[in-house]
């Protein structure tokens, strides 16, 4: 049997990172069977439709490198694969279902619903929902509704006693009482449009997909679904409901936890392949070990077996840890490609040719590579190579507990210092060491030294390393710009 999946999402928003779990999940299932990935979109919901959300889906799933074996764009054999453009194979089955008398029309206004809901919530009663007051209407009184022009709606028949068990590869089985089941549901609204559950179960028959794997809040309607296979007198599919993406409170992943939308975590400057092997090992785990996978090994390896039954934490700072770590695998050409649109975001290229800029670029690699967690960090710590950050205040140029006095005096000690050591070539330790001999005699801690040069240089008083932020910059910048913070520091008496 070849292994068939499918990842259905809805486009009604941006694709969030706990569906494109869902997504990475089927496609390495398939590919460690050699299967079919089937990629469908399921957008019978109209009123929330979005084309920016299925171009989100399509450009998200580019970026990753998931390819899809059917589906849009690339055709297929059990097409199509959108859903509104299969509106008359739901009608078709819908009419069967009932020709066999699983299924019935339902001429019930939304007035009479909304007063029986009323009246339901009003009296507590024990029994909500559709109360079935259509289902064995006549074939005499189907016509005297049709004759008035009144557009039923489809619903199910929901066997009233018994129960419906399906089996979960991780939960084991699952079993309802029928009567604990939304009451005949409907399967085609009077529009002729289909609802999720009639759809859903009719692609996945038609498309021959064998196994499902899909969020754990879609258990409950495993049941209903089970009913809907037998009702049409088709096998069910194998179902896996994956645990659930939680936040570290325990809590669905949400905006509250920061950004979900994978489109944010691409503007930010996460990397595919961190995406990919950090979100895979939210629920998931070879041996317990083992962190680090590429696309391809995942392809090879990876087993529903070795889901966790229990929820997967989305950890936020493991997912920078893992993106600095691929940050630092690339080679400084390929990473100065990555950066460069992040700092033309911010206008900090603006004048250089394409040439100049992957050249001006790939010079500073090796002062932030070790120190960015995601691209666009890159404009923060490199933005003084690239844009004046002006005449800073003189508490800029003091370190904690120091006066402007004892910083001038620092500062005037210690730029010719660092200007001569520069320019004759002298190691870096050796300034350093000349430097930090300034303390002592001045009377100072030896940050009270650095931090003037620093915060003159880069206009922050966190930075790289000094004095490879000096070369970046360039020697007469850097000069220029300890000199403003000596005019800065001769001219303040307080910070």
């Amino acid at each position: 049997m070849e292994v068939r999946v499918r990842y259905a999402p809805s486009p009604t928003g941006l694709q969030h990172i706990g569906g494109i779990r869902t997504a990475l999940f089927n496609y390495f299932f398939a590919r460690s069977f050699g299967g079919k990935f089937v990629l469908r979109v399921e957008d019978t919901d109209r009123t929330r439709y979005s084309d920016e959300a299925l171009d989100d889906l399509y450009g998200t799933l580019d970026w990753l490198g998931i390819r899809w074996d059917e589906g849009p764009v690339v055709g297929g054999p059990y097409g199509p694969y959108i859903q509104s453009e299969r509106y008359e194979i739901y009608r078709k089955y819908a009419q069967q279902l009932i020709d066999k008398g699983m299924a019935y029309y339902c001429f019930c206004s939304s007035e009479r619903l909304d007063d029986l809901r009323r009246e339901q919530e009003d009296s507590h009663s024990s029994q909500q929902g559709y109360d079935r007051h259509c289902r064995n209407l006549s074939k005499e009184e189907i016509q005297a509704y049709l004759d008035k022009g009144i557009k039923p709606v489809v619903r199910l028949k929901v066997p009233e006693e018994g129960s419906t068990t399906f089996h979960d590869v991780l939960m084991g089985d699952i079993t309802r009482e029928n009567k604990d089941i939304s009451p005949d549901p409907i399967l085609l609204k009077s529009d002729g449009f289909p609802t999720y559950h009639l759809a859903n179960v009719i692609d996945d028959h038609l498309m021959h997909i064998t196994h499902i794997l899909r969020a754990q809040e879609w258990i409950p309607s495993g049941p209903l679904h089970v009913i809907l296979y037998n009702a049409f007198g088709w096998e069910p599919p194998v179902y896996c409901h994956l645990p659930m993406v939680m936040g570290n409170d325990g809590h669905k992943l949400s905006k509250r936890h920061g950004s979900t939308s994978v489109r944010d975590f691409r503007d930010k400057g996460y990397l595919p392949e961190a995406i990919i092997n950090y979100v895979t090992l939210v629920g998931w785990s070879l041996d317990g070990e083992k962190q680090f996978f590429s696309k391809y090994e995942l392809e090879k390896v990876f087993s529903i077996e070795k889901i966790n039954k229990a929820p997967g934490v989305f950890d936020y700072k493991k997912l920078d840890w893992f993106n600095g770590q691929y940050i630092r695998e690339k080679d400084d050409k390929e990473l100065a490609g990555l950066l460069i649109p992040y700092l033309d975001r911010e206008n900090l290229l603006d004048g250089m040719s394409e040439d100049e800029k992957l050249n001006r670029v790939i010079a500073i690699v090796p002062l932030v590579k070790d120190r960015l967690k995601v691209l666009s960090d890159v404009c923060d710590i490199a933005r003084f190579i690239f844009k004046d950050p002006g005449t800073p205040e003189a508490k800029m140029l003091c370190a904690k507990g120091h006066t402007p006095q004892q910083e001038l005096k620092a500062l005037e000690m210690a730029y010719p210092i660092i200007k001569a050591g520069l320019l004759e070539g002298k190691a870096d330790a050796a300034i350093e060491e000349e430097l930090c001999e300034l303390a002592p005699k001045l009377g100072i801690k030896v940050n009270g030294v650095f931090m003037p040069i620093r915060a003159s240089v880069t206009g922050s008083q966190v930075s790289p390393p000094l004095f490879d932020s000096i070369r970046a910059l360039g020697y007469d910048d850097a000069f220029k710009r300890m000199e403003r913070g000596l005019e800065v520091l001769g001219s303040t008496s307080a910070c």
